[in-house]
């Protein structure tokens, strides 16, 4: 009899600690939008994360859950052997015309969404010069990173770099990709949170009697045409570019709410179709 109950007790330490192991968390939401002179509608959306760790390796599988579009969103690997860390892709995202090869009118990014594209091995190595990590990829790309002097740096071999940092009390970021470059900066002024982008987005956020209030002011787009690049994503197009279609400059201001129920309900008023839209939404 003691040995059964010692051989129970066992059990059950090991089902507690292969459930500990997993970690589940998700957002769900429902949306009421007047659409302005247009129909009102209402949309709903539900994600879950499952995030599952044995020793240092870790699986993350992100899901759209809201009814018929239930898919998988994401599936990704990466443990740890000594110095070297091995990231997988696994999971094949279609964010465009899976068929193209060429510029299209669909707004499809070029050569997206084929397996040997979208999913990929990158294997990183914390390498003897000083505080950078090496890493490649299987299609061949190097790229080195590291932090110096609170600076995060990251620079490859398909011509991206990226800064990143805080400087004088701002938080600053600036990416080159191909010669092209943007950059974002964000500080606080009494209480306030300013952002401001080189596409001259500028964003504000303050509390507003136990509320928070968020100002958008979001600039033109100008159109621009697919790009194309390669199927193994190598040189300054890298897989692709999609088309960007021109849309008109407009303003949004967002005042949302945290309720002790653990909802947040959030008010949003755009000018760019005079409309308002009600949102409540829960995180897991």
């Amino acid at each position: 009899m003691k040995k059964l109950i010692a051989l129970f007790a066992v059990s059950a330490v090991a089902s507690t600690s292969a459930v500990a192991a997993i970690a589940l968390s998700g957002t769900a939401s429902v949306s009421y939008d007047d659409n302005g002179s247009k129909a009102s509608s209402t949309s709903y959306d539900a994600d879950l994360s499952v995030v599952g760790t044995a020793g240092t390796t870790t699986v993350t599988i992100g899901m759209d859950v809201d009814g018929a579009s239930a898919a998988i969103t994401g599936a990704d690997m990466a443990t740890t052997i000594g110095p070297v860390t091995i990231a997988a892709d696994m999971h094949n995202e279609d964010s465009g015309d899976t068929s193209a090869t060429t510029a299209g009118t669909g707004g499809e990014q070029v050569f997206d969404g084929t397996a040997a594209s979208d999913t990929g091995v990158t294997i990183s190595v914390d390498a003897p010069i000083g505080d950078a990590t090496v890493g490649v990829d299987d299609s061949g790309v190097l790229t080195v990173s590291g932090t110096w002097s609170g600076i995060t740096m990251t620079s490859s071999t398909d011509d991206v770099t990226t800064v990143a940092g805080s400087i004088a009390g701002m938080d600053v970021s600036v990416e080159n990709d191909g010669g092209a470059t943007t950059w974002s900066l964000g500080t606080t002024v009494s209480g306030v949170a300013l952002t401001l982008a080189s596409s001259q987005a500028v964003t504000a956020t303050f509390g507003l009697a136990g509320n928070t209030m968020v100002v958008s002011s979001v600039p033109a787009v100008a159109a621009a045409a697919a790009v194309t690049g390669s199927a193994a994503g190598t040189g300054t197009a890298g897989y692709g570019k999609r088309i960007t279609n021109s849309a008109a400059s407009y303003s949004t201001v967002a005042i949302s709410r945290s309720l002790t129920s653990g909802a947040t309900l959030a008010a949003t008023y755009s000018t760019s179709d005079d409309s308002l839209t009600l949102k409540a939404s829960v995180a897991f």
